[in-house]
C-alpha cells in the first residue's frame, strides 16, 4: 500500500471522525453505515441485523447464546474479559476461635496447649472406663437372662403338665 507509511496531520489529533454505528440485534457486532439490514417484526418492532447469517439464524429461531460466534455466547462463557476487567481481589479471611457445642473457647485453648502424651493418657482412661461400663452392663444382662430362662423353663414345665392332665 503506498499510503501506509504516510504520517498523520497534526490536526488529526484534535478532530476525530465519529461514525454512527448500530449493534446487530442477534450477534451484538457493530454495524457500520451502508451495511446490515432493517427487519420489521410482526409486532412492529424494528430489528437491525448485521449479516444474512444473523438474519437466517434469527428466522430459524436459534438462540444467540448457543452459537459460538455471537457476542452473547462469548459473554456467557466469560471470553475476552481478561484485558477489560481485572480479577477481583479476595479479602483475607480473619480466623476467629469460636466455641463448639460442649466446649468453650477457654477449653479449646487449654486442650491445644496440652501435650500429646497427656491427651493419649486421657483417651486411654476414657476408653477403659467405657469398656468397664459395658462389661458391667453385660454381666447384669446375663444374670437377668439366667433368671428369665429359669422362669421360662418352669412355665414350660407347668404348661406341659396342664396339657397332660387334660388329655387323661
Amino acid at each position: 500500500y503506498p499510503f501506509r507509511n504516510r504520517t498523520r496531520s497534526p490536526l488529526s489529533n484534535y478532530f476525530t471522525m465519529v461514525i454512527k454505528t448500530e449493534l446487530c440485534a442477534f450477534s451484538d457486532y457493530r454495524i457500520y453505515p451502508g451495511n446490515g439490514m432493517l427487519f420489521i417484526r410482526r409486532d412492529g418492532r424494528p430489528v437491525t441485523l448485521g449479516s444474512s447469517k444473523a438474519r437466517s439464524m434469527m428466522e430459524q429461531r436459534k438462540k444467540p447464546s448457543k452459537l459460538v460466534w455471537t457476542q452473547s455466547w462469548r459473554r456467557s462463557h466469560k471470553k475476552g474479559l481478561s484485558e477489560t476487567v481485572l480479577k477481583k481481589r479476595t479479602r483475607k479471611v480473619n480466623k476467629i476461635q469460636r466455641a463448639v457445642v460442649g466446649a468453650s473457647v477457654e477449653e479449646i485453648a487449654k486442650r491445644s496447649t496440652q501435650n500429646k502424651a497427656f491427651r493419649d493418657a486421657q483417651q486411654k482412661a476414657a476408653k477403659k472406663e467405657i469398656k468397664d461400663r459395658k462389661a458391667a452392663a453385660k454381666g447384669k444382662a446375663k444374670k437377668n437372662f439366667n433368671k428369665s430362662a429359669q422362669f421360662q423353663k418352669a412355665a414350660h414345665k407347668s404348661h406341659k403338665m396342664a396339657i397332660r392332665s387334660t388329655q387323661r
